[in-house]
C-alpha cells in the first residue's frame, strides 16, 4: 500500500463478512504509488491484522497453489447449477489422466477418453510444446470452446512438468504386473492393483518419516497420483469421499522443494496399475482391498501433513489434514462389512482358541494388549491371527513386526490397523467370507514369515 502522502482510497462493505478496498495508484502530489508485489504485501498485512485483532488465522501461501477460479467463473457455475467451475473440473480430469501415465501419447489418449477437447501446440519443427483442454459444454458467447492451458490449471500440469513424471523410467511400465489369466486378459485385477498400491504406500510412509526432502516431495506428489487413481476406480459407496480427498490433497502435492521423481517410481506404477485394473466393482475381494488401501493411504496422507507442518508449509499441511478426514469417512463406508465378517468369525472361535490369540497379542505388544482387547475390533484381529497361523506364519512374530513399523497412537482403532497390516504381510485374502471356520485342531508347525519383495526395504527404514 502507499506511504505518506497516501493515495486516495475507500472501503465498501459488500456483505456482513467482508469489505472491498478501492484505491487509486496516483498520490495527491502526482507521484505513482508503489504497487510492486502489492498482492503479497497486502496478504502479509492481512496476516498481521488477524494476529493484532484476534481474527481467524488464514494459512499463509507460498505461491505454489493452483490459480483459483475467478468470481465470474464461480457465478457462471452457480447459474448452471454446477458444483465446480470448469477450471476445477478440468484440473481434476487432467490430474486423473496424468496419474501413473508413462508417455505423451498415453496422456493425450486419456484426456480424449475423458471426454475433453484437446488442442496441442506444435512448433514449426513439429515438436510438441504444450496443450490446452476444454469441456465440450463450456463455451463463450460465440459458442466457441473455452480452453485452459495445462499450466493455468496448476503449475505441475504443464506439459514439461508432466513429462518429468515419467522421465528416467528404467523399465517398461507393465513389467511385473499381476494379471487375470483366467479371463484371458492381460489387465491387472483390481484387487491385486490395490494390494500392490498398499505395499507401495507403506514403503512411502516409511521414507517420509526419515528421507531426504527431495525424495519426500516426490513421494507426496506420487501419493496424489495414487489417490487420483483410487478415486477414479472405486465403487459408488466410497467414490464421493475419495474424490473430495484427492481434490483437496492436490494442494499438498506441491511446494518449493523440488521433487526427485526417480524416487517415486513404485507409487507411480501403483497408480498406473489402479487405472489399468479398472473399477473395483466385481469380486468382493476388490471391495475389501479397497478398504485395506484406504487405511494405508490415510497414514500416507497423515505423514505428508506432519512433514509439511515441520517445513512450515501451512496450506499444504492443512490440505493434507482435510484429505485425511475425507479418507476417514471413505474408510467408514468401505470397511465395516469386511471387518464384520472377521469379527463374527472371531466370536465363533472356541474359547481355547480365543485365549490362544490373546496370548499371541500379549506376547507381541504387551503395552497395547489391554487397549486392543477392549476395542470392538479385537475379534477381527483374533480371527486374523488365527488365519496367519493357519497360513504357516508365527502369529506373535508377525504381529510384533506389524506393530513396530510406526506408532499406532493416532489410529481410531488399533485392531483395525493391525488387521489390514497382517493380512497384507501374510498375503491373506482381504475378504474373509470364503475362508473356513477355525477349529481347535492344531495347525502345522509355523514356518518363518514369507519373504516379501519389500521386506528388506522395510527393515532399512525407521520403525513406524
Amino acid at each position: 500500500m502507499a506511504t505518506t502522502p497516501p493515495a486516495a482510497w475507500r472501503a465498501v462493505r459488500h456483505a456482513d463478512d467482508h469489505i472491498h478496498i478501492i484505491a487509486t495508484v496516483v498520490r495527491h502530489d502526482g507521484r505513482e504509488a508503489r504497487i510492486h508485489r502489492d498482492g503479497a504485501r497486502a496478504q502479509a498485512a492481512a496476516r498481521q491484522i488477524e494476529i493484532d485483532y484476534g481474527l481467524r488465522r488464514v494459512n499463509t501461501g507460498d505461491g505454489t497453489a493452483a490459480k483459483r477460479p475467478s468470481s465470474a467463473e464461480r457465478h457462471k457455475a452457480n447459474r448452471q447449477g454446477k458444483e465446480r467451475t470448469p477450471r476445477e473440473e478440468l484440473r481434476e480430469k487432467v490430474r486423473r489422466a496424468a496419474a501413473g501415465v508413462a508417455s505423451e501419447q498415453e496422456f493425450f489418449d486419456r484426456l480424449t477418453a475423458a471426454g475433453l477437447l484437446v488442442h496441442q501446440r506444435v512448433a514449426p519443427s513439429g515438436d510438441l510444446l504444450g496443450y490446452k483442454v476444454a469441456l465440450s459444454d463450456d463455451r463463450n458467447e460465440d459458442q466457441e470452446p473455452i480452453y485452459y492451458a495445462g499450466s493455468t490449471l496448476a503449475p505441475d500440469l504443464s506439459l514439461p512438468r508432466i513429462r518429468e513424471r515419467w522421465a528416467g523410467n528404467v523399465s517398461a511400465p507393465d513389467q511385473d504386473a499381476t494379471t487375470d489369466r483366467s479371463s484371458g486378459s492381460d489387465r491387472i485385477r483390481p484387487s491385486d492393483a490395490r494390494r500392490q498400491a498398499t505395499t507401495a504406500s507403506w514403503q512411502a510412509v516409511l521414507i517420509i518419516d526419515q528421507g531426504a526432502d527431495g525424495q519426500i516431495s516426490a513421494l507426496i506428489a506420487a501419493g496424489g497420483e495414487v489417490l487420483d487413481a483410487l478415486a477414479k476406480t472405486s465403487a459408488a459407496n466410497t467414490r464421493r469421499e475419495l474424490r473430495d480427498a484427492a481434490f483437496v490433497f492436490e494442494r499438498a502435492t506441491r511446494s518449493h522443494i523440488r521433487a526427485e521423481r526417480k524416487h517415486a517410481r513404485g507409487l507411480r506404477k501403483a497408480a498406473r496399475d489402479l487405472i489399468q485394473g479398472g473399477p473395483a466393482l466385481g469380486r468382493v475381494e476388490d471391495g475389501a482391498t479397497t478398504a485395506m488401501l484406504i487405511d494405508m493411504v490415510f497414514f500416507l496422507v497423515t505423514a505428508a501433513a506432519h512433514w509439511h507442518a515441520m517445513k512450515g508449509h501451512a496450506q499444504q499441511a492443512a490440505a493434507a489434514r482435510q484429505a485425511a478426514e475425507h479418507l476417514r469417512a471413505a474408510y467408514q463406508a468401505a470397511a465395516p462389512m469386511y471387518l464384520g465378517v472377521m469379527r463374527d468369525r472371531g466370536r465363533r472361535m472356541s474359547l481355547p482358541l480365543q485365549r490362544k490369540q490373546t496370548a499371541h497379542l500379549r506376547q507381541a505388544v504387551p503395552e497395547l494388549a489391554e487397549q486392543v482387547i477392549a476395542e470392538p475390533g479385537w475379534y477381527a484381529l483374533a480371527s486374523t491371527l488365527a488365519d496367519v497361523e493357519r497360513a504357516g506364519h508365527d502369529p506373535a512374530a508377525l504381529l510384533a513386526e506389524a506393530a513396530e513399523r510406526r506408532e499406532l497412537g493416532t489410529a481410531d482403532s488399533i485392531s483395525d490397523v493391525l488387521v489390514w497390516r497382517l493380512r497384507r504381510m501374510a498375503d491373506l485374502p482381504a475378504d474373509a467370507s470364503t475362508l473356513p471356520e477355525h477349529t481347535t485342531t492344531a495347525p502345522t508347525a509355523p514356518r518363518p514369515a514369507a519373504k516379501r519383495p519389500t521386506k528388506s526395504k522395510e527393515r532399512s527404514a525407521n520403525s513406524r
